[in-house]
């Protein structure tokens, strides 16, 4: 209510100091309504609109599920998936040019390897007639290990068909965020064939991981190339407080842990810092913590008052955050969706609606009335 008198106020200030130019205003709120289209989805990790707009949808559980024509399929040939804490079934994507191809790609909870435990690995699949083939494992973080929290996950692909792929610090903050020689904490990049790009930024560094893009990430569960800009934008759960949306560039520090504006869940400091040279600062944080999952520009025309926002979803609070942007900050956010359940996953379809997936729901439409 606040808000909206505030806007009246202005508009109506506008008309007096412009009235040879405004004969008369109307505020129009922009209203949707919201239908769900997928139901009976308990953990929606992510999902994709293939080109006959089908979906395909990951469950953490460890099923990747097809939905056409009103049913639900799974989808024959996944590798084997292990749940554990945080970890399962995550992001899926398409390869740019899947209609050629038929190429997917997802990440998951992996317990290969020669250690105890689990960690996230990244596989290619060829999609066709509902059955996987041509898996190949594109890479695998490690060492395992037999935590449950912090595994990431979210894909993005860049113009080059280039893929980006985050794996979270998996628990393990002091160690493995600001070290490139270890898996996690971090952003990484690869052809689309898994071979490592040669101008990748820790490429001939003695002992790095040259699949690695960025490092001092904390648990990225947000990721997208923006359509406006073609930049790659992430967003991370901080602790308490001090959840980010950074735009990830190559090489950079992102921080984690040595600066933040979050604080340990039991309410002691982890670090006295928010700021140091050489650690790039995030675009927005929230303070408290939101636990954002799911991301997703708006460029499209069915939502004119939304265009050029970003939609964020909040696990913590149940709702979407939508962000407006101005020169590429958040400068205003609303609230939408709220109270259908924890938001996981969005993306725009092909047919220019937005689509949200929520725990213990499905996937949602949201239409503009």
């Amino acid at each position: 209510m606040k808000q909206t008198y505030t806007f009246l106020l202005f508009l109506l200030i506008a008309c007096f100091s412009c009235a040879q130019k405004i004969t008369s205003t109307k505020v129009v709120p922009f209203t949707y309504t919201t239908e769900v289209v997928v139901p009976e989805l308990n953990i929606p990790w992510g999902f994709t609109f293939l080109p006959d707009n089908s979906i395909l949808i990951t469950e953490k559980s460890g099923e990747l599920i097809h939905f056409k024509d009103g049913k639900k399929t799974n989808v024959a040939g996944m590798p084997a998936v292990t749940v554990r804490g945080q970890g399962g079934l995550l992001d899926i994507e398409l390869h740019p040019n899947y209609k050629e191809n038929k190429r997917i790609y997802f990440t998951y909870a992996s317990s290969k390897g020669s250690e105890r435990g689990v960690n996230t690995a990244l596989m290619s699949a060829v999609f066709k007639d509902g059955i996987l083939s041509n898996q190949k494992v594109l890479y695998k973080a490690a060492p395992n290990s037999r935590k449950g929290q912090h595994f990431g996950s979210r894909i993005a692909f860049d113009s080059k068909n280039r893929i980006y792929f985050s794996v979270g610090d998996r628990g393990n903050r002091d160690v493995n965020p600001q070290d490139i020689t270890r898996d996690c904490g971090k952003i990484y990049r690869l052809n689309d064939d898994g071979s490592i790009p040669k101008d990748n930024p820790f490429v001939g560094v003695e002992n790095a991981k040259e699949a690695i893009f960025t490092y001092g990430n904390r648990n990225p569960q947000g990721m997208e190339t923006n359509p406006f800009t073609g930049e790659i934008w992430a967003h991370e759960h901080g602790p308490k407080g001090g959840d980010e949306i950074n735009i990830i560039k190559k090489g950079k520090n992102y921080g984690w842990p040595v600066i933040s504006y979050g604080i340990n869940y039991s309410g002691t400091k982890f670090t006295d810092i928010t700021a140091k040279e050489g650690m790039e600062q995030p675009l927005h944080y929230w303070d408290p913590s939101i636990a954002p999952s799911g991301m997703a520009f708006v460029n499209s025309d069915k939502y004119p008052t939304w265009k050029g926002n970003v939609l964020i979803g909040s696990l913590k609070f149940k709702y979407i955050a939508n962000c407006y942007l101005k020169e590429g900050k958040v400068v205003k956010e609303e609230k939408i969706l709220e109270n259908l359940g924890r938001v996981r996953s969005i993306e725009q379809g092909n047919d220019g609606y937005l689509y949200a997936g929520i725990e213990s729901l499905g996937i949602v439409k949201i239409i503009p009335n």
